[in-house]
């Protein structure tokens, strides 16, 4: 189903069971990622973009540092819609386990339709989880609480990357967030209204990885409330990525020590199509090229 598109182009990786969509029409583009836990009948994630582009300009980010528009709920849905009744080969609610993630492309808690596109998902396929990955910008999220407490096929998951402000401001520089004090409080709240356990993502590094940055982390977030995915840093440009597997393992097993329920993420088919949320180099060049074609108008 394209009604809200014009195009899409698909890109494989069969080996590592993943695949990315990118969806175009005049003034917008939208990538999709489609996992498979060994099967789609098993486990089925799909990650679907929010905006075009992000104005949030994480500094790891290939399609971040370039925002065109939100992106509409029917347009959402739609990238939605065309993978999954298009790609897995069954119904969408014979999946044992669905999960769809708003983190591909954006920043969920700045498109304003984002309630209206978690009903609409939630009507569409009431067997998914729906999981809100977000940097926390400053806005309110008493809505998203209550409807989480409404919706309990709704996740969330704090971006945080860094455990000090400090650092974190470097690493996404967008300035009106929470500080990470905040966002322990924000998700507790949630925690307490909901009964589910709040998610930190936080790429591991060269520079935040070390004992004391586990230390911080427990301390403002307890374990017995939080849970930890610790991702691999990913290019942004088509290399191969320079950090493995091993120092997120490592600095997975120091949040272990603490009590953390923490995982590991490292995205599948990185080195062939981008597989990390964001990084797919078809996107960054279609920007570029409309950036020079606006600049040259």
């Amino acid at each position: 189903m394209l009604m809200d598109w014009d195009s899409v182009r698909r890109f494989d990786d069969l080996q590592e069971h993943v695949a990315k969509f990118v969806f175009t029409k005049g003034d917008a583009i939208a990538e999709a990622v489609l996992y498979r836990y060994p099967t789609y009948a098993e486990r089925t994630v799909l990650c679907c973009s929010v905006q075009s582009g992000c104005p949030v300009g994480c500094v790891f980010c290939g399609t971040g540092k370039k925002f065109i528009r939100s992106l509409t709920p029917e347009e959402i849905l739609s990238q939605a819609d065309f993978v999954l009744e298009g790609a897995i080969g069954m119904p969408a609610i014979d999946v044992k386990r669905l999960q769809i993630m708003f983190m591909s492309m954006g920043e969920p808690l700045l498109n304003p339709k984002i309630y209206d596109t978690l009903l609409a998902f939630h009507t569409a396929y009431p067997n998914a989880e729906l999981l809100v990955s977000t940097i926390a910008p400053r806005v309110q999220f008493d809505r998203l609480i209550a409807m989480s407490a409404e919706i309990d096929k709704i996740g969330l998951q704090f971006s945080l990357h860094a455990s000090t402000d400090e650092a974190r401001n470097l690493l996404i520089p967008f300035k009106k967030k929470l500080t990470l004090a905040e966002i322990s409080g924000t998700g507790l709240a949630w925690h307490l209204r909901t009964g589910r356990p709040p998610f930190f993502n936080y790429i591991a590094t060269e520079k935040n990885s070390f004992p004391a940055d586990a230390e911080r982390l427990a301390a403002l977030f307890p374990p017995d409330v939080w849970r930890a995915t610790i991702s691999v840093l990913c290019a942004t440009d088509g290399r191969p990525r320079t950090e493995d597997a091993s120092r997120a393992t490592r600095f997975a097993n120091m949040l272990l020590s603490f009590g953390f329920s923490s995982r590991v993420f490292d995205p599948a088919g990185q080195d062939t199509i981008g597989g990390g949320c964001g990084q797919l180099w078809f996107v960054q060049d279609w920007m570029k090229s409309r950036q020079e074609k606006n600049n040259v108008a």
